[in-house]
């Protein structure tokens, strides 16, 4: 996550490397965090992964109508797919470049 990227749509964006206190609050892990993202929500519920996407992308004005698609029967699944399949990549390339 990066540090106040932006606010539309009430969407806080936190830096967890310079700010790790706020996993303490929301009882995360930082590896965890670095692997998926993880999106807590005004309610205190926390989602993860492709599910962190589109709840993300519903609070945010421009993209809002990506969330919903994500969603649907049939396609949720490939969505989760194609999301895991990109975080872990990510995941493995920012590690072997020591981005942490």
């Amino acid at each position: 996550m990066r540090e106040r990227l932006a606010t539309d749509g009430g969407v806080q964006w936190v830096d967890v490397h310079q700010h790790p206190e706020v996993l303490d609050d929301l009882g995360l892990d930082l590896e965890a965090v670095r692997e998926r993202l993880h999106v807590a929500d005004g309610q205190g519920r926390m989602q993860v992964g492709a599910d962190a996407l589109a709840a993300t992308l519903r609070r945010v004005p421009r993209w809002g109508w990506l969330a919903a698609p994500l969603r649907w029967w049939g396609v949720r699944r490939i969505t989760d797919l194609f999301y895991n399949a990109f975080a872990r990549g990510l995941y493995r390339w920012n590690r072997a470049r020591g981005h942490w």
